[in-house]
């Protein structure tokens, strides 16, 4: 995956790390080849079973069913979170982003790769076209299930850009917040850093 490879910091042995939206753990693997446990987590049970018989030998990655706006983690539980191509699927994103920094140590790092807007136009108003006009015909000569794409696109054309992104991990209380365009800003990657010296605020109790 092009975001991987583009990580600035690659996971260290023994890390723990959470990989959202890990579907059937395919990313997770690659973590996890670097010598870290990785928490594989998804909303869907479906998708996590598939990986846990993919990956049953693999005792360094964990599946675990998980709701990104209420994550079942304890406070400062990570040395490192990463999501890719899932964040624009949740349906209260920012606060995902806060249970991120929760379940985060202090010291740790965000890493989220996401589908964005490319910042010259030309390549915008091509991409643009090609998303609306080209793909949606490609999809029905080679798919019946063209309303899956049709959810693609609107999400992709919905989602904020790059810069929206980098303010909401601000003031979700990131720290040290860059973004790289990937493929002329069709994806961009972001990261932050959870503030040394930061702890979780008190979840409030159950009612």
């Amino acid at each position: 995956m092009a975001c991987r490879h583009h990580a600035r910091r690659r996971p260290g042995r023994g890390e723990r790390i959470l990989d959202l939206a890990a579907g059937t753990g395919t990313s997770s693997a690659a973590l996890a080849a670097s010598g870290a446990h990785v928490v594989a987590a998804d909303f869907s049970e479906g998708m996590l079973e598939v990986g846990r018989r993919r990956l049953a030998g693999n005792d360094r990655v964990e599946f675990v069913h998980a709701d990104a706006t209420d994550l079942p983690f304890d406070d400062d539980s990570f040395d490192a979170v990463t999501i890719s191509f899932g964040l624009r699927n949740v349906v209260e994103p920012r606060k995902g982003l806060d249970e991120l920094l929760r379940v985060l140590k202090p010291g740790g790092r965000i890493v989220i790769c996401e589908f964005s807007t490319p910042p010259v136009p030309l390549v915008r108003r091509g991409y643009d076209l090609y998303m609306k006009a080209v793909a949606p015909s490609l999809v029905k000569l080679v798919s019946s299930n063209a309303s899956a794409y049709e959810y693609l696109n609107e999400s992709i054309q919905a989602w904020p850009d790059q810069e929206t992104l980098a303010s909401w991990l601000r003031e979700a209380g990131f720290a040290s917040v860059e973004h790289r365009n990937l493929t002329a800003g069709i994806v961009a990657l972001h990261r932050g850093v959870k503030p040394a010296g930061r702890h979780a605020a008190p979840r409030p109790a159950a009612s």
